[in-house]
């Protein structure tokens, strides 16, 4: 018989590929609770199926609104509530932060039942550095925005992790590339299922790898730390711009070669004005 759970929510982690990744306490508590919150019904369908749970689902995604959220949080104190993901650890690049939230503040005990996670499982598989590391998610979609979102976190001293869809892995990878240079990076795929792989590389390396090819599967991408600053000479800053001048503007040639050598943008913009008048 399944054990009574006291009220409250239960951040349930569930697999990301191999259903014999799920623990005995997530077994057992989504056998157990009322009511399981569910990004997706018919996913959690197939592993309640696998575990033998008969509970009800609702669902709840990146759409879910105030007013459902509150009549979740109107059952926490009489019913035990389980939220799941459609695989892995909740609210990783999930919805959740604000039912959590808001049980808190409501005092409603909240408890987590840990497991897998892409994020985690990714890092172990690329042979990077793991002591400091940042979870991007998914880049943006539009080229810009993307180049923006990149920028930002160039100079952040520490392993990157995102997400990518197979059919924009070639773009994101080429836009890394660009900009971050030419760190060691991985991309990781159908992470515990039949077909897993980790191909390691540079990231221009794995650009070039997937430039024509969009994998199918569950992506991730692991990129290295910034590495130690080298002095660039001008002989070197004046070849890169060159290349780079044949194809784009000057303020936006600088730009790339900045990522690239990791010179400060504005001795290469300086230095591009000037080559561009030659």
């Amino acid at each position: 018989m399944d054990k009574v759970l006291a009220p409250g929510l239960y951040i349930v982690a569930t697999p990301i590929g191999n259903l014999g990744d799920i623990s005995t306490r997530a077994a057992d508590t989504l056998r157990s609770v009322d009511l399981i919150l569910a990004e997706d019904t018919r996913v959690t369908a197939k592993l309640l199926s696998h575990l033998g749970a008969k509970v009800r689902m609702l669902r709840y995604d990146d759409h879910a609104d105030d007013k459902q959220r509150s009549a979740i949080l109107g059952r926490l104190g009489e019913q035990a509530i389980a939220l799941v993901s459609d695989a892995g650890t909740p609210l990783i690049s999930d919805p959740g932060y604000k039912l959590v939230r808001g049980a808190r503040a409501a005092g409603h005990q909240v408890r987590t039942v840990p497991g897998p996670s892409a994020v985690v499982a990714a890092l172990t598989l690329a042979g990077l550095p793991t002591d400091r590391f940042l979870f991007l998610g998914f880049l943006p979609t539009k080229t810009k925005a993307r180049a923006d979102g990149i920028a930002e976190i160039a100079d952040v001293r520490a392993t990157l992790v995102l997400y990518e869809s197979g059919p924009r892995l070639g773009a994101s990878l080429t836009a890394l590339a660009a900009q971050l240079g030419e760190r060691d990076a991985a991309v990781a795929r159908e992470i515990t299922k039949l077909h897993e792989e980790c191909v390691t590389g540079s990231l221009s390396e794995l650009a070039l790898r997937y430039s024509d090819v969009a994998p199918k599967g569950e992506i991730v991408i692991v990129v290295g730390p910034p590495r130690e600053a080298v002095a660039v000479s001008d002989a070197d800053l004046d070849l890169a711009l060159a290349e780079a001048l044949q194809r784009l503007s000057p303020s936006r040639a600088a730009g790339e070669v900045a990522g690239q050598l990791k010179v400060p943008r504005k001795r290469a913009y300086a230095r591009a004005l000037e080559l561009s008048r030659q």
